[in-house]
C-alpha cells in the first residue's frame, strides 16, 4: 500500500530523528527563498551596493519601489504599476512584505502566511513585467511562487526551523 507524503510527514514529525530526505530539500528551499526576500529588504534599506547603491537606499531617502515600477511604464499594465512608484504606502507595504516574508521563511514560523504573501507579491511583480522579454508566460516570479506553495503544503518550517516549537505546532496559523 502506497503512503502519501502527508502521511509520511506526519509519521516523521513525531520522531524528529527519522526525517525523510525530501524534508531537508524543502527546508533548504525555504531558507534559500527566505534569504532572497530578506536580502532584498536589507540591500534596499541600507544600499549595500548589490542591487541598490547607497545613495538610493531607503534610509537615505530613496524609494525601494521606484526603480522597478517606473521601468514598467511601457508594459501592458505599466500605467497602473508606474503610478504606484514612490508612494510612501507602497514603499512601506513592499518593505514590510520583504522583511516579514524573509524572516518567516528563514525562521520557519508563519511559513504558510509567508508563502501566501510571497506568492501575491511575486505574481504582482510578474504582472508588472507583462509582456515578458524572454518567455511568453513563465519567469522566475512564477517559479518562486510555485515553490512557495510547495513549502506551505510540505509544512517546511518543521525542519531546520522553529516550526517544531510547541507554540507553533499547537497553532495552525503559525505553521
Amino acid at each position: 500500500m502506497a503512503t502519501t507524503y502527508r502521511h509520511q510527514h506526519a509519521v516523521h514529525a513525531e520522531t524528529a530523528d527519522a526525517r525523510n530526505p525530501v524534508e531537508y530539500v524543502w527546508a533548504a528551499a525555504r531558507i534559500a527563498i527566505g534569504w532572497i526576500f530578506l536580502w532584498a529588504f536589507l540591500d534596499k534599506t541600507f544600499g549595500w551596493g548589490f542591487a541598490t547603491p547607497a545613495a538610493k537606499s531607503w534610509i537615505n531617502g530613496g524609494s525601494p519601489t521606484t526603480g522597478f515600477l517606473k521601468g514598467t511604464g511601457e508594459n501592458a499594465l505599466g500605467g497602473f504599476f508606474s503610478s504606484l512608484a514612490g508612494q510612501a504606502w507602497v514603499d512601506w507595504l513592499f518593505m514590510l512584505g520583504l522583511a516579514g516574508i524573509g524572516l518567516a521563511l528563514v525562521l520557519g514560523v508563519g511559513t504558510r502566511i509567508a508563502a501566501l504573501a510571497g506568492t501575491a507579491m511575486l505574481v504582482l511583480m510578474w504582472a508588472a513585467e507583462l509582456p515578458l522579454a524572454n518567455n511568453p508566460f513563465l519567469d522566475e516570479h512564477l517559479i518562486y511562487s510555485i515553490v512557495l506553495i510547495g513549502l506551505a503544503l510540505a509544512d517546511a518550517g518543521a525542519t531546520f526551523g522553529l516550526g517544531n516549537l510547541p507554540v507553533v505546532r499547537d497553532r495552525a496559523w503559525l505553521k
